[in-house]
């Protein structure tokens, strides 16, 4: 995939800022030979981008660590040292693709099926209207963003965050997340189209929880981060909590276009759309673990993997002149930008966090790109 079908991939959802952006995947070149570039150099040269503050990533190979990298830093205007290379960050709308396998796996165990109606399942957000067309939403329209729900965090065709951003104490419950699209137009019919919601990941959490009987954080727990070893790896939960140990801070223009620290930003507003916290090391094993088919059958991993026409994901030539393809999953909020490519035979991940002084990651997306290449292929580099 060239740089510009990539940037277009992921900006498409950027909008939304939780975002889930990820290429088809595709028949992945050997990863047995391939050689790793500088980490730590690309990550000097991604500081550099207009924008940002620090950026942090990890290489790895059949598991093991291929390289580490840390530049710029922790805070604004070079204050606070650089991030710790192996420090957590929010993950963003990565955070779907986990909270969608362990639906999946209910699903694999006749819990619930692809089928059974949000009415059905959520009484509770068909009542009074409060999602339109609750009866008639699939499970897999869900999962797939062609439910027609309108996203919770933008209204129509703004940009701007349809909340308070700067809200970091104030605690919503799903419900009351869902709520705020209350005759918000649809975006199209049931089964219709591709439209990216994160108020269906919402919905998704909640579905998880009606399930289970357990919080979507401890069905995480459970069924994903423990079985991968994912020890430095949570869901967050409720305001005010954060991302534990020394870690990146991002920063948000105000409405006076003052820059404030929103490293904080209000848990409320991840619930099973983007609330994950991890690291490069957890993000790829959980990438690996999923490339390599370990968590779900295949019938049910191509919900995911095989996306609805003009729906998340574009075929593309593949990075590097066509030599390297798989996976790049990403995900953004206020103040961070992450993305995490994974090979499609699951051997080769390389993982990155950025943190941001701005609004717009038009100039930083493809910035990022340009280090997963200098990463995985620096042959094409020179």
């Amino acid at each position: 995939m060239n740089h510009a079908t990539v940037v277009r991939t992921i900006t498409a959802a950027t909008a939304a800022t939780l975002l889930l952006a990820a290429t088809s995947p595709v028949t992945a070149a050997s990863t047995r030979s391939a050689a790793i570039g500088d980490v730590q150099q690309a990550m000097d040269a991604l500081a550099k981008t207009p924008g940002v503050v620090g950026a942090i990533s990890g290489a790895y190979v059949d598991g093991k660590p291929a390289g580490q990298g840390s530049a710029g830093s922790r805070l604004l205007d070079g204050k606070g040292g650089r991030i710790p290379a192996g420090s957590r960050f929010r993950i963003g709308s990565q955070s779907k693709q986990m909270v969608a396998t362990v639906l999946l796996q209910l699903v694999d165990e006749g819990k619930l099926g692809l089928d059974d109606k949000l009415g059905d399942l959520l009484p509770e957000v068909a009542a009074d209207g409060l999602v339109e067309r609750a009866g008639e939403i699939t499970v897999r329209q869900l999962i797939q963003h062609t439910s027609g729900i309108p996203d919770w965090f933008r209204r129509g065709t703004s940009t701007a965050p349809a909340f308070d951003v700067f809200d970091f104490t104030t605690y919503y419950r799903p419900i009351d997340i869902v709520k705020m699209t209350r005759g918000w137009p649809r975006t199209g019919e049931p089964g219709e189209k591709f439209a990216y919601s994160n108020t269906n990941y919402t919905l998704i959490g909640m579905i998880i929880e009606k399930v289970t009987g357990h919080t979507l954080a401890d069905a995480l727990k459970r069924r994903v981060f423990r079985p991968l070893g994912m020890t430095r790896t949570y869901q967050l939960t409720k305001p005010p909590e954060g991302i534990k140990g020394p870690h990146g801070h991002g920063y948000y223009p105000d409405s006076t276009g003052t820059l404030r620290d929103v490293h904080r930003f209000n848990a409320s507003y991840g619930n099973g759309a983007g609330g994950v916290v991890s690291t490069t090391h957890d993000v790829s094993a959980f990438q690996r673990a999923f490339t390599q088919g370990k968590l779900l059958p295949p019938s049910l991993q191509q919900v995911l993997t095989q996306p609805p026409a003009g729906g998340g994901g574009q075929q593309g030539s593949g990075l590097c002149g066509g030599r390297l393809k798989g996976n790049m999953p990403g995900g953004s909020a206020p103040g961070l930008t992450a993305l995490t490519f994974a090979s499609a035979d699951g051997r080769l991940q390389f993982a990155m966090s950025v943190t941001l002084k701005t609004a717009d990651t038009h100039s930083v997306i493809p910035a990022m790109i340009k280090a997963v290449e200098a990463v995985l292929c620096p042959a094409t580099q020179r």
